[in-house]
């Protein structure tokens, strides 16, 4: 089996593969001080209850934009799976090429994502994914990774309206039925979900306009349900596309890995 973990500024999402298939996933809160042995206790616990033996892990693939992190769960790895994992990153294997100015400058889950929704459903792409930051990644018809935009997420810039303002509440975040709020709670949702579906829509269009032709749009991220019932423009939801990424990425690197 094999275990992939996609580290984001906010969550860390944990997948088990059985082959080609999903088994089960988690999703955990980033905590820059944990340890090797603190990891190894989580997974392993969410592993158990899954009935699943940690001895049938073969190995482990790794997605991190928190680059302090990259070395612990090194770690906790080779220390309880025996195994020294695949990071994503420079001199991987992906499949697709990269023309970003500096290629290392990309996230790493945005390389997986690209690299998933290509496999999936060809190009021209768009992905969007709906993290701590709002990202979308373009890719040509013929696997190219052209470049992107990154935007604040909605769930930061939510916290950072009720920091910075003196009167304005921390909301519980949930779809509103109309844009024009009756409340305070409601305008502030109206903004957030109805404002980011806006932009989302802007941008797609000057997106394609650009490309010079259409493109598939793919959502993914813990909050894309949050959007997508207010928006037009995205084709296909995939909120587990950085796990198969990962995975695909795992799949064309593993053969070196072993020779």
């Amino acid at each position: 089996m094999l275990l992939v973990i996609d580290v984001g500024n906010s969550n860390n999402v944990i997948g088990l593969f059985s082959g080609k298939k999903l088994l089960t996933h988690w999703r955990i809160r980033t905590e820059w001080n944990r340890t090797a042995d603190e990891y190894w206790v989580l997974i392993k616990e969410f592993i158990l209850l899954n009935n699943v033996e940690t001895e049938t892990i073969d190995d482990i693939v790794i997605a991190c934009v928190v680059p302090p992190l990259v070395p612990i769960l090194q770690d906790m790895a080779k220390k309880y799976f025996s195994c020294d994992p695949l990071v994503v990153g420079p001199g991987i294997k992906t499949g697709i090429s990269i023309l970003y100015s500096n290629p290392a400058e990309v996230g790493a889950d945005r390389i997986v994502n690209s690299v998933a929704a290509f496999e999936k459903f060809g190009g021209p792409l768009i992905i969007v994914d709906f993290g701590t930051a709002t990202t979308f990644d373009v890719v040509s018809k013929k696997g190219e990774y052209l470049g992107g935009a990154i935007f604040p997420g909605i769930q930061i810039s939510l916290e950072a309206l009720f920091k910075h303002t003196a009167k304005l509440p921390r909301i519980d975040m949930v779809v509103p039925e109309h844009a024009i709020g009756k409340s305070t709670a409601e305008s502030i949702r109206s903004g957030a979900v109805y404002g980011f579906a806006g932009m989302i829509e802007g941008m797609v269009r000057q997106m394609k306009s650009e490309l010079g032709q259409d493109a598939h749009v793919v959502a993914t991220g813990g909050i894309v349900d949050w959007i997508d019932s207010t928006t037009t423009v995205i084709d296909t939801l995939d909120p587990f596309l950085t796990l198969e990424g990962l995975r695909i990425i795992y799949e064309k690197n593993n053969q070196d890995r072993k020779s």
